[in-house]
Order: structure tokens, then C-alpha cells, then sequence
């Protein structure tokens, strides 16, 4: 058994808020510009009139609002029958409910307004499988249509088209800088596709948020979800937030400027409005002038560097009004900070620990003398042969420092040299007599 309200689920399922086909929905985007109905909960006085307007999505961001003249029991995500110039179309209920009179404020219409279309009845079998063989003709002909329009050598650009529920009319959205004379365009499009034709021009945020698409902060578009107002936004809020001028950053799929540069600019704002005002900013101080060479809004720090010198002073906000305040006074503090530089380092460090009171003044003698016997224990043993020096006996040590070096004529007795040797072994035996 379905759902009572959008006709899908099972028993024991959860339906899901709206149309409930998770994904697959006709509407191209269930999420499309939702508006959530806060009010949806709350009961009404019994004497109450509900409001018999209604918002109706249709493709891409486009919503209207009609008047629900059959008191029909309408939720979010039911496709109806809406009127229309030139037959009727079909839309899916985007909000309903006392929410609506909000919206109607907001777009400065009103709730008794006569030019309030009418909703016909719910859409049925039949008039789904129309919108949806309409929907699948769109692709080829926006293409033809971009031929068309080549062929003409027109100034413009086609970004979609949206054909009526009825299939008797075809809405071109189109971007163009200049004014376009597109009458011949419309008799063109109307013999090829033999339906009524409707060009409609569109701003480039307004074309971006009809194809959508993914940010760079990797976040479906903006425009695309849930923004409908269009601020103009200038490079001035790039700059109040001391980002760096790049176009391919701060540039949208749309051509313009991001809409999300205005989202904190009140918040820069009010923060700029405690930093003193001006580019070329100067403080006064006896070691001379120092300059502003950089800021930080959020952090509240600034960076000052004198005339003659390279490196830069950070000062916190409150410290650099204080100065400015006693620069007006005619009074100069003797360096930026509260102390001198000197007084702070040594503030910021422990100072070192005594290594020479604590040992003899003879300590380094006797680590020379360590490192004399260190040197002649290795001459007097050479890779490690003989016995370790700490294995000897005192008294071969007393004879060995005491002895004379011996020249390399002298040699002990009862040995010979190598030369000798090899000598002996090459002389011929002596013959015998």
C-alpha cells in the first residue's frame, strides 16, 4: 500500500518528505531551490481561512505561484496541472501552507491578487509519460536550435529550453551582452519545430543556476540549491577581505564574481570598523615613523616597520589605537611596543645556568692530558695489537717513557732487517772445495 501523501512506500516504511522516489524523481532535482516549511506542524484555529495559494516548481529554478480553486488536498512533491498563456502545463508543489504567505510578501505580490493562476486537478498517468517524452526530446532540440541560431549569426547564446506539459510550447533561455532582433529567429524556430515559441533572456548567474553544477568549495552551486536573490557583488568585497585579486579564483561558472565574497563581508565590516581608518597608515614614535604594512582582520594584528629597516613589528589592535591616540596629543612613546626589545627577550627566556662556578678552574688541563695519553696508548698499539693499555704493567710504562728513541740505524741484536733477509735468500750457495 502506498503513501497517503505522495502514493509511494510500503507498510512499515518510512516515506520520504516530498515525492519520495529517492532520486529518481522527475523534476530534475528534488532539492532544487526547496524552501523547508517551518510551519508545517503547527495547528491552526478552527475559525481559520487556510491560504489557497500554492508554489509550484517547474524545470530548473523557475516557481510561481497559483491559486488552489478546487481545494485540493496538495504536499510538497505532487506533480498538478497548472494553467498557462497557451494551453496548461504541468509543475511539481514546491510549498503550500502559511509559509506561502511569507513568500508572496517577499516577491511583493499579493494573496487576493486576480492575475494568480488557477491549479486544474492532480497530473495523471497520461499526462506523466507527455512531460516525460517531452523532456527527452529537449537535448536534440536545443541543439538544433544552436545551429539555427549560428546560421543566423546572431549575438546570443542558447543555455536551455523547457517545453510546456502540453507539448504546444517551447520556452529559449538565452544570454546575450546586447540586444538581439531574433524575429526572423522566431519564425525559423517555429516552422522547424512546429510548435509555439517563447524566447526568454536570462542574466549569466540566472543561467548557471538553471545547468547547475559543483563549486570549487565542492558543494553543488549556490544558486543551483537554495540562493534566489542576486546581489551585485563588486571587487571591493574582495578587497575588504584582503584576498588576493585573482579572476580565475574569484570567478564563478557563471563569468561573475562569486556570490559567496558577500556572504562574511558584514562580519569584515564591522570588524574594520574598530581598525583605523586609512591606507598609508603612520605611527609617531622617538626611534622615528613607523609604517602599516600588513593586517590582520580577524586576528586583530597589524604589522608596522620603520622607514630604514626591513622587519616588521607585529602590534595588536588596542596597542596601535593607543599610539595613534598619543601621536594626536603630540606625544611620542619611545618604541612601538610597551618595552623595549631587549626587556622583552629577556622576559621571554630563562637566563643560562652557571657552568663555571660549579667546577675547577684546572678541569681543562686535565682533559688535555686524558686526550696526550689517549694519542700515544694508539701509536704504542696500532689496531688494536698487544695488550690494552690499562693491562700493562707501571713499571714497562716508567722504561718506555724514560727510554731514548732509538734511530732507524741502530736495530737490536740477534735481528735483521727484511731487506737483509731477502738478500740472504738470493745469494748462490758457495761451492765446496
Amino acid at each position: 500500500m502506498g503513501c497517503g501523501k505522495c502514493g509511494s512506500g510500503q507498510d512499515g516504511e518510512s516515506c520520504s518528505a516530498g515525492c519520495g522516489n529517492n532520486g529518481s524523481c522527475g523534476t530534475m532535482a528534488c532539492n532544487k531551490l526547496n524552501t523547508y516549511d517551518w510551519l508545517n506542524h503547527m495547528v491552526l484555529p478552527d475559525d481559520y481561512k487556510p491560504l489557497d495559494v500554492v508554489e509550484v516548481r517547474f524545470k530548473g529554478s523557475r516557481k510561481e505561484f497559483y491559486r488552489n480553486v478546487e481545494n485540493l488536498d496538495l504536499y510538497t512533491g505532487q506533480p498538478v496541472i497548472v494553467q498557462s498563456d497557451f494551453g496548461h502545463d504541468l509543475g511539481h508543489i514546491s510549498l503550500s501552507g502559511e509559509l506561502v504567505r511569507l513568500q508572496l510578501k517577499k516577491n511583493g505580490l499579493d494573496a487576493d491578487d486576480e492575475s494568480i493562476r488557477k491549479v486544474y486537478r492532480l497530473a495523471t498517468d497520461k499526462d506523466k509519460e507527455t512531460y516525460t517524452e517531452l523532456k527527452a526530446k529537449e537535448p536534440s532540440t536545443l541543439e538544433k536550435a544552436r545551429t539555427i541560431a549560428m546560421e543566423m549569426r546572431l549575438n546570443m547564446k542558447l543555455s536551455d529550453i523547457e517545453f510546456q506539459g502540453d507539448g504546444r510550447k517551447v520556452i529559449f533561455f538565452y544570454t546575450a551582452e546586447e540586444r538581439v532582433d531574433f524575429r526572423q529567429l522566431i519564425k525559423r524556430y517555429a516552422t522547424e519545430f512546429r510548435t509555439r515559441i517563447e524566447m526568454r533572456q536570462v542574466s549569466y548567474r540566472e543561467e548557471a543556476s538553471r545547468l547547475g553544477g559543483i563549486g570549487s568549495c565542492g558543494r553543488e552551486l549556490c544558486c543551483s540549491t537554495w540562493l534566489t536573490d542576486y546581489k551585485v557583488v563588486t571587487m571591493g568585497s574582495a578587497r575588504t577581505q584582503n584576498l588576493s585579486i585573482n579572476m580565475l579564483k574569484l570567478s564563478g561558472q557563471c563569468g561573475r564574481l562569486k556570490c559567496c565574497l558577500n556572504y562574511e563581508l558584514d562580519t569584515y565590516l564591522e570588524a574594520l570598523s574598530e581598525f583605523p581608518k586609512g591606507d598609508r597608515i603612520k605611527l609617531e614614535t622617538k626611534l622615528g615613523s613607523a609604517y602599516l604594512q600588513k593586517t590582520d582582520i580577524l586576528k586583530r594584528m597589524l604589522w608596522f616597520s620603520y622607514a630604514k629597516s626591513s622587519e616588521w613589528i607585529a602590534l595588536d589592535l588596542e596597542r596601535v589605537n593607543e599610539i595613534i591616540a598619543l601621536n594626536k596629543r603630540g606625544e611620542h612613546p619611545e618604541t612601538l611596543v610597551d618595552k623595549p626589545v631587549g626587556a622583552m627577550l629577556m622576559d621571554s627566556f630563562e637566563p643560562a645556568a652557571d657552568l663555571i662556578s660549579d667546577q675547577s678552574l684546572d678541569r681543562m688541563d686535565d682533559l688535555e692530558r686524558a686526550r696526550r695519553n689517549k694519542r700515544k696508548n694508539k701509536k704504542r698499539n696500532p689496531k688494536g695489537k698487544g695488550n690494552r693499555p690499562d693491562q700493562r704493567d707501571d713499571s714497562n710504562r716508567n722504561q718506555n717513557r724514560d727510554a731514548k728513541p732509538r734511530s732507524n740505524d741502530q736495530k737490536p741484536k740477534g735481528q735483521s732487517s727484511g731487506n737483509r733477509n731477502r738478500n740472504k735468500r738470493r745469494r748462490p750457495p758457495k761451492k765446496s772445495e
